[in-house]
């Protein structure tokens, strides 16, 4: 059984995860494609470095192939972004990705894009889910690899000089070339080292480099930058005196950052930071997107700024609508991933690591003291994040409590109101705000929070958290 959730389609490896199951959603892809008349205009087909996930991309292409549609495949591991990139650059209908992103390594999937480079969005997945799980495997019909290859049916491309060259070109190499910073980078056993070099050495910096192997396991930690997997980072920073550490994910989508103390950068002030740059010191203007569960900061600087802030549920295709339908200058989310105006319509690691690194130099000023004069400038606020693993009964229980019944906790606070378009919101006076919401990837349930202090916050999330019973 195929289920499509807010970052594509994920599954365990070996359970939902198998060849039969990708067949399926590739040979579903290429009928919607004949049924458009887009299948001689084709798809590009890439991979990162999870276990199978070359594999898969070849099965994925051989059903694809077989049933009709001409495949662009990329033959090495790369970033999500680069295919979205691709997708938009060659003006392509569609285009996939084999990754599970920041999931655990027992987990891989599928993402899929659509015209512009922009992530599916719920009513084609829902299309897609439906058509793959009415399949007959032994129906599909696909074609042997290295058949289609000589047959032209699959071809290679060979993207990523565009894509670098796309980003290099929207940053200021000069203002980093002037400064020359010292930036540590950590892939986390992913994809996105060549890409960052290749930009960063183009810019002159200092780079050296972590955990930079192929590991299927990713090092036995979770493949996603956050307090937790970022110790090396922080370490490696304060040992080799570096203005800046960067991190992404598995996929090369999300960012992670240590500033030159060796202090963890939250995704939300990264965000925030990003934002106010580009409003004080590129002079642009534009709204700012962000999802349900990332800070409100944002909304202060847009505000200062004279411009609005949207809030939409989470998922990056959401933030993408968004961006469109308000020719937003940023959006992002607070598990790292964020995107600007003028580039793809999703999140590009890469680009955003090189706009922080181009921040830094055109400021002269190190980035605890750009989070200073932000919180300075803006008032200070502070969040909370936790998750947790669901059992089904535990995710029914918890749905009928908060959004059927929907019932509250006493916060002793007053509430401004609720929200359940996306999980159970609750807004107080004054800003603050509490949400319990369940991931679309994973299993498990997610708390966030944020107040005028870090205490403050953690008491709305203790509350939550104790009220839902996990």
């Amino acid at each position: 059984m195929v289920k499509f959730g807010t970052g594509g389609w994920r599954a365990v490896i070996g359970d939902g995860f198998t060849r039969a199951n990708i067949r399926t959603v590739g040979a579903a892809l290429a009928r919607q494609m004949q049924a458009e008349g887009a299948a001689e205009q084709g798809i590009c087909v890439g991979y990162d470095r999870r276990f199978l996930s070359r594999e898969s991309a070849i099965w994925f292409s051989e059903a694809v192939a077989g049933e009709g549609a001409f495949v662009r495949f990329v033959n090495l591991s790369c970033p999500t972004p680069q295919i979205m990139f691709t997708v938009k650059n060659l003006k392509l209908p569609y285009g996939a990705m084999i990754t599970a992103s920041h999931n655990p390594a027992i987990y891989n999937g599928i993402k899929l894009f659509t015209r512009g480079g922009k992530d599916a969005d719920a009513a084609f997945t829902d299309r897609i889910e439906k058509l793959a799980n009415s399949l007959d495997p032994e129906g599909i019909q696909d074609i042997p690899f290295e058949k289609a290859l000589e047959e032209g049916k699959i071809r290679f491309i060979d993207p990523r000089d565009d894509y670098l060259d796309s980003i290099m070109a929207q940053v200021d190499l000069d203002a980093i070339r002037s400064r020359r910073p010292r930036v540590v980078l950590d892939p986390m056993f992913g994809v996105s080292l060549t890409g960052l070099q290749t930009i960063l050495y183009s810019a002159r910096c200092d780079v050296d480099v972590i955990n930079d192997r192929h590991d299927a396991f990713f090092g036995r930690h979770l493949p996603a930058p956050n307090p937790d997997t970022l110790m090396d980072l922080q370490i490696a920073v304060k040992e080799h005196h570096a203005d800046l550490g960067i991190a992404t994910d598995g996929d090369a989508d999300r960012l992670g950052v240590i500033d030159e103390k060796g202090r963890y950068v939250s995704a939300n002030e990264t965000l925030a930071l990003l934002y106010n740059y580009l409003l004080e010191y590129r002079g642009w203007r534009g709204a700012v997107v962000r999802n349900i569960a990332t800070t409100h900061l944002l909304d202060r600087i847009a505000e200062a700024w004279k411009q609005e802030c949207i809030e939409v549920p989470v998922g990056f295709k959401h933030i993408s609508a968004g961006m469109e339908a308000h020719d937003a200058l940023i959006g992002g989310e607070s598990s790292g991933g964020l995107t600007v105006r003028g580039h793809i319509q999703g999140k590009d690691g890469l680009y955003a690591a090189s706009l922080l690194v181009e921040m830094i130099s055109k400021t002269g000023k190190p980035l605890s003291r750009l989070i200073e004069e932000l919180y300075s400038r803006y008032g200070a606020c502070a969040g909370m994040e936790r998750d947790f693993a669901l059992t089904e009964e535990d995710r029914e229980r918890i749905h009928q409590l908060l959004m059927v019944e929907k019932k509250l906790p006493d916060f002793n606070r007053s509430i401004i109101r609720v929200s359940y378009e996306d999980g159970c919101k609750v807004y107080f006076d004054g800003g603050p705000w509490v949400i319990a919401r369940f991931s679309g990837t994973e299993p498990r349930i997610r708390v966030f929070s944020e107040a005028e202090n870090a205490e403050e916050a953690a008491r709305l999330a203790d509350l939550m958290q104790a009220f839902i019973g996990i």
